[in-house]
């Protein structure tokens, strides 16, 4: 007999104002708690000393965290230059240091040079996995990470102020697995000395922005309290961009069954409205529900059918 799961079935996003100090792990542990929700995911690791967006899926809305990931992102954060770090963090051990300071000017000029489709080598500090482990775990016991160069969007970054000599503050917009700490760190190269990031904040993340994000002391303080729910967002806002159709009640239930439905000329004609007319619709993802709005599946078009790929299920568990 399957074992029931701890707590309740609870579904939806919920945008956490993360303080510094905390990990984004400890950030969902707490949410979950708050919610006594049985599942619980996060769309995007913040650094325990960055602050802001930190977006929190439970139960079926995890279903939908690869969409919010790849999401941009709006950062606003402070470089502090002349000392390089090993977490090229303000967390960090400093491993070099210089004596230039770098102008306005010299900031400016060097920033087209760093937006665009630009190459970077994520820090040795970071999630990313290397033989099956974290990389930060590895270089927390003292070995030489190596991580493989890549790829990056930075839609736009501008320099908001230079409040002394030593730092400059930054807003950028940027597409997935761009690093602030590693931009930082070629940015102070390119201008001929070391820097790291001193301060960190996340101001969005697709459509989840920090105005509308709850702090999380607020949150803990509705634990098992009516009032949380206030703070739980519908799953579809994760999927912004997304076509969305409501189906009929029969085909709701086939698409739940993990079968297709047939593209009608109802459906055809609702899909190129909201996608926009196109030659070719092959593989469009699209979000379906029921007409009261209720999330069914995710599917894809392909001959004439919608195949569902993401099936949305509300059990209790």
């Amino acid at each position: 007999m399957a074992r029931r799961k701890k707590g309740v079935a609870v579904h939806g996003w919920v945008i956490v104002d993360k303080p510094a100090g905390v990990t984004s792990t400890q950030v969902v542990g707490a949410v979950k708690r708050v919610f006594d929700a049985q599942k619980a995911g996060h769309a995007g690791t913040l650094d325990p000393m960055a602050t802001g967006v930190l977006a929190v899926a439970l139960g079926e809305a995890t279903k939908t965290v690869p969409y919010a990931m790849e999401s941009e992102k709006i950062y606003r954060f402070t470089a502090a230059w002349g000392e390089g770090r090993d977490s090229d963090d303000a967390e960090g051990a400093v491993t070099e240091t210089s004596p230039v300071r770098p102008s306005v000017a010299e900031i400016e000029a060097a920033l087209p040079a760093f937006t665009g489709e630009i190459v970077q080598v994520p820090p040795a500090y970071s999630a990313i996995k290397v033989q099956g482990e974290r990389a930060y775990d590895l270089a927390r016991e003292g070995e030489v990470v190596t991580l493989a160069p890549r790829p990056v969007q930075v839609r736009s970054v501008r320099l908001l102020g230079r409040p002394d000599a030593h730092h400059a503050e930054f807003e950028m917009l940027c597409g997935k697995g761009t690093y602030v700490r590693a931009w930082v760190r070629d940015l102070a190269r390119a201008l001929g000395t070391v820097g790291h990031v001193s301060a960190l904040r996340r101001m969005a993340v697709g459509r989840f922005l920090v105005e509308d994000a709850i702090p999380l002391e607020m949150l803990r303080s509705f634990v098992h309290s009516p009032a949380a729910f206030e703070h739980l967002r519908p799953i579809s806002t994760a999927l912004d961009g997304i076509p969305a159709l409501a189906v009929t009640g029969p085909d709701a239930v086939r698409l739940r069954s993990g079968n297709p439905i047939l593209m009608r000329a109802g459906l055809f004609a609702r899909i190129t409205e909201e996608a926009g007319d196109s030659d070719d619709l092959q593989g469009l993802t699209v979000f379906l529900s029921t007409a009261g709005g209720e999330p069914v599946a995710l599917a894809s078009l392909a001959q004439g059918e919608l195949r569902p790929f993401r099936v949305f299920n509300f059990g209790t568990g």
